[in-house]
């Protein structure tokens, strides 16, 4: 998901509204039915690398299914349009990946964190957003609330009795997490199969789902299981249930596998959803009915609206099948669906490319309408929502926002839906690692922020800033309170968890620094073809890029510094000093026997030499002297070390590049010329986008405000951005 809102750090602490109550337990069980613990609220990116077979090991291409099929959803949905409710049979079958009886189930409600101010979402929303300013903030007012209700657990002809849970020890309102206590255990190997009524009561939009006027955005929708994790996977060294609360900042998690879905809606409705139609829609009784399937996918969302409109593409590239591409849109934004098409094929083209073959047959993107634009910057597999403009004039900011959430979300589609990493334990691997992608897109593209509005560009003022400078800004590169492998609800602000985006997408731009594009490029594309359609981790990320790369000196630096833990990088230029090499005063041997130099003779001496050179030298050139230079540079260290590039500039104009590349603290150079040095510069390229501060970077001997003008207009520049994309939310 995309976010722009940004909300002052402070320190944080998320108290549950009243001591939390021990969910009913069931009667001693024996142990071979004991049952199987939660991950604990503290998860976070693992360090140890999951095991070679962890979810079935990687997939070859020769298996039956893209992916693992651990479940199957076969639902009927039936929207109530004047009540944003929806009515759902659901039929779910879950395989049981372990070695031991399983005889309770956890299920996600995700919806409910929406249903009062008690639950997890609220309670954390209402601390985080206190001194700042983020998405998701809207007041929610009479029958605008949201939920799911079960109605029936069935497993077979016995009805089921279910409990709330709270896995993260959030507060005992919360009721984002059920357990299902089962009639009967589901052996090791064995598949079990429920059946579940449930009503969905839309909240309005607030953030990531609901509706508004005509307009239905329905996520997050349906009583969802969560992933049983074994040993070797994402650092589990027992079988665990990963099924955490819906916190403010956290998104999803689950397992591959098929859905069929049918959605019932008024049929002056126009619908887009996860998946391929199957068919020609029914018709009956003023009501459409639309079957939608997909296969190897984790989750399935679907848009129901009235008034809207569409317009229908194709792509296609190596390894892929033919994709339809739709662009659904309302009226007001008719100027935002061409650039939405053109951005989803360009990024069907660019992440094929260079992470690997696009494998689905669809793909959807849909403009919310005006006054719901939470629920823009949204994505699922094969379907995402984007953000729309009445006009998108090409380089100005409308068009720059435009291009860039559309390709964020469909990147989504590869780092959250096709490698399925953990968004609620380490959101590095999807937002993190998916805005680090998208910025080298744009850059691929030439196309950096361009920050200027119509007027200016009639001006001819089109001011532009490369992406990536923009991601460091946003950065909190000094001080950061918490890893980029943090989970996603333990944080010191909202504003902490929004530098998961930029940070890692400033450590991600250094590390491919470090290792060249061309090895970055390379090990991406492991990484993909290693963990497609499956889980990976941090560690398993870290473990790819070193067999690619072969430097585990650097990966491990940034993962180490960055990702495991919260340090900084400052180096500066402390000081220029620099003196002529004259000649010295004092006693020196010479022929065997020592002469006596006397001060007041040697200063005659220097003055006759300087006269001399002048005499031959009318018209000299800048810096030049009768005597040479020693000039010292001295640099300091702040943070984790780096390597460096020191540049020296001369009088004379010229130039010299020496490396620091040691730990030490801080260090001199010494350059002795026939000119003295008038500025040092360290990173003088701007490769190293970590560097908490770029002003001290470099130091000269006149007065010169390039370095502080340069960057004092790029953080205007981000000031710029961010309110312009705030205000259009």
């Amino acid at each position: 998901m995309w976010s722009a809102g940004v909300c002052a750090q402070s320190a944080i602490k998320i108290y549950p509204l009243k001591p939390p109550q021990a969910a009913a337990q069931p009667a001693p069980a024996p142990a071979s039915t004991a049952p199987i613990p939660l991950a604990t609220a503290d998860a976070a990116a693992p360090t140890v690398a999951s095991a070679s077979n962890a979810w079935g090991g990687e997939r070859t291409g020769s298996e039956p299914t893209l992916s693992d099929r651990v479940v199957s959803y076969s639902i009927d949905a039936d929207l109530d349009a004047p009540h944003h409710a929806v009515t759902g049979k659901e039929h779910m079958t879950w395989r049981n990946r372990s070695d031991r009886p399983v005889s309770q189930v956890y299920f996600h409600l995700y919806l409910n964190g929406f249903s009062n101010a008690g639950s997890t979402w609220f309670t954390e929303r209402e601390v985080l957003t206190a001194h700042g300013r983020s998405r998701g903030a809207a007041a929610l007012k009479k029958g605008e609330w949201g939920w799911i209700d079960l109605k029936q657990v069935k497993q077979g002809d016995s009805s089921l009795k279910w409990s709330f849970v709270q896995p993260d020890n959030g507060p005992a309102t919360d009721r984002s997490v059920v357990r299902i206590d089962l009639a009967q255990p589901v052996p090791a190997g064995g598949t079990l199969a429920l059946d579940i009524e449930f009503l969905s009561q839309l909240p309005r939009v607030v953030e990531r789902t609901g509706w508004w006027g005509d307009f239905n955005l329905v996520g997050q929708w349906f009583p969802k299981i969560g992933v049983l994790e074994l040993p070797g996977e994402r650092g589990a060294t027992a079988p665990r249930w990963n099924v955490h609360e819906f916190h403010f900042n956290s998104e999803f998690y689950a397992d591959f596998g098929l859905y069929d879905v049918r959605i019932t809606v008024p049929s002056d409705y126009t619908v887009g959803a996860v998946g391929k139609l199957q068919g020609e829609p029914a018709v009956a009784n003023g009501k459409t009915t639309y079957h939608f399937m997909q296969g190897d996918v984790h989750d399935f969302a679907w848009v129901a609206a009235k008034g809207y409109k569409m317009i229908e593409g194709s792509w296609q590239g190596p390894g892929s099948p033919k994709v339809d591409v739709r662009v659904l849109y309302p009226p007001e934004y008719l100027a935002s669906a061409q650039p939405t098409m053109k951005a989803t094929t360009d990024s069907l083209t660019y992440f094929s490319k260079t992470l690997g073959a696009y494998p689905y047959e669809t793909v959807t993107a849909v403009v919310p309408p005006y006054n719901a634009t939470e629920a823009g910057g949204m994505e699922y597999p094969t379907f995402f929502t984007g953000e729309g403009y009445a006009k998108v004039e090409p380089g100005t900011l409308t068009q720059y926002a435009v291009d860039f959430v559309n390709i964020h979300e469909f990147g989504h589609g590869y780092f959250y839906g096709l490698l399925a990493s953990n968004e609620f334990e380490e959101p590095i691997l999807d937002e993190g690692m998916n805005e680090y992608w998208d910025n080298r897109m744009l850059r691929e593209r030439g196309q950096g922020v361009d920050v200027g509005t119509g007027w200016m560009k009639s001006l001819g003022i089109v001011p532009s800033i490369p992406g990536f400078d923009i991601e460091r800004l946003g950065a909190s590169l000094k001080n950061p309170p918490d890893p980029l492998g943090q989970n996603a609800w333990d944080r010191f602000s909202s504003s902490s968890y929004g530098t998961v985006y930029t940070r890692t997408a400033t450590a991600m731009h250094d590390l491919e620094e470090r290792l060249g594009t061309p090895v970055m490029e390379r090990a991406m594309k492991e990484y993909y073809k290693r963990w497609r359609f499956r889980h990976p981790s941090a560690a398993d990320l870290r473990a790819t890029l070193i067999d690619v790369s072969g430097d585990a000196r650097n990966v491990n630096a940034i993962f180490d510094e960055y990702v495991y833990g919260n340090a900084q990088i400052d180096d500066s230029v402390a000081s220029i000093d620099s003196d002529e090499v004259l000649p010295q005063a004092g006693s020196w041997p010479k022929n065997g026997a020592r002469s006596e130099v006397v001060a007041d003779d040697l200063d005659k001496q220097i003055d006759k030499q300087r006269e001399d050179w002048k005499k031959a030298h009318p018209k000299p050139a800048a810096g030049a002297g009768p005597f040479p230079w020693r000039s010292t540079v001295t640099v300091r260290r702040d943070g984790a070390p780096v390597s460096q590039v020191l540049r020296v500039k001369f009088a004379d104009g010229s130039s010299q590049d020496v490396p620091w590349n040691d730990d030490r603290r801080w260090a001199r150079f010494v350059f002795t010329q026939s000119s003295k040095v008038v500025s040092a510069s360290l990173d003088p390229d701007g490769k190293i986008k970590l560097d908490a501060n770029k002003i001290n970077d470099s130091l000269t001997t006149e007065k010169n405000g390039a370095a502080s003008r340069r960057w004092g207009a790029d953080a205007a520049a981000l000031v710029q951005v961010f309110y312009s994309l705030v205000g259009s939310l």
